[in-house]
């Protein structure tokens, strides 16, 4: 299932990044909680399509919520 987070210690020491960059996941979802758009985070980052955002911001909340038992 995992499309657009990836996990791997070469980059950013293992730090989820969207797949393809080395654009940290919480970095989107920080500009996110900042009041951004993705539109704005496009422009921000015209390398992320609007897809991949919103497909990465799914993906992190798919995988919180997976995960949510070992998470908290």
């Amino acid at each position: 299932m995992k499309q657009f987070i990836i996990s791997n210690p070469e980059i950013l020491g293992g730090k989820p990044v969207v797949s393809g960059t080395r654009i940290p996941v919480d970095q989107i979802l920080f500009l996110l909680k900042s009041g951004f758009t993705i539109e704005a985070i496009n422009e921000e980052y015209p390398q992320l399509s609007k897809e991949t955002i919103a497909g990465t911001v799914d993906e992190a909340a798919e995988l919180l919520n997976k995960n949510a038992s070992q998470i908290l």
